[in-house]
């Protein structure tokens, strides 16, 4: 009988631990990441660029882009890849102020990718992309651009700066190659570098 009333009692109190807290079991949460960059971005950028093994005619070109980003992909590591991709659309307005055309509208398609270390506001990126555009061409000039409908390719390296969750600062160098694709002959080209900044929007 003593066994039985010493059994309830321990009985008793354990389930009077349990009910009233005296006992904490413990959780583990799940391990949560906290890289989750902005899903579009809007930018504005320019550039200015200098001809480089062209035709006898020194071009000087200014590149004024509006860019639409959206985020495609993330690589969420501890390595130097860790960051994410974007897939963007860039509209081309480009006076050229020495050279023989004067100026060039186009579009752009291609790829960013941004390098994102953890606590840096610092953002490393390459992109590239091809387009289409339109030159005021003048074949009847030794150098000049064969026709008005040109392709271009565009490739860039540089490095934005986080200023606070919704804008950036870029900074970076550009290469863009303006061709007809052979369809004139001769078919002169434009290789063109120079330095770019920008301002990005993100939401």
């Amino acid at each position: 009988m003593k066994m039985f009333r010493g059994c309830a009692v321990v009985l008793f109190l354990s389930t009077y631990c349990r009910l009233f807290g005296g006992m904490n079991e413990s959780r583990v949460e799940p391990v949560r990441s906290d890289f989750n960059p902005q899903r579009f971005e809007l930018a504005i950028e320019s550039g200015y660029l200098l001809g480089a093994i062209n035709g006898p005619a020194g071009y000087e070109i200014g590149a004024e882009f509006l860019t639409g980003r959206i985020r495609w992909g993330m690589i969420d590591r501890d390595t130097w890849l860790r960051g994410y991709n974007q897939f963007y659309v860039s509209g081309m307005a480009e006076p050229i102020f020495r050279g023989i055309e004067n100026y060039y509208f186009g579009f752009n398609l291609g790829f960013r990718y941004n390098f994102v270390q953890r606590g840096s506001r610092f953002i490393p990126y390459i992109s590239g992309g091809v387009g289409g555009g339109w030159i005021d061409s003048h074949a009847n000039i030794p150098g000049g651009q064969g026709q008005d409908f040109t392709f271009n390719i565009l490739s860039a390296a540089g490095i934005s700066y986080m200023v606070n969750d919704h804008w950036k600062l870029d900074v970076g160098a550009l290469y863009q190659h303006l061709s007809n694709g052979g369809q004139t002959d001769p078919n002169p080209s434009l290789n063109l570098f120079g330095p770019q900044v920008g301002v990005t929007y993100s939401f």
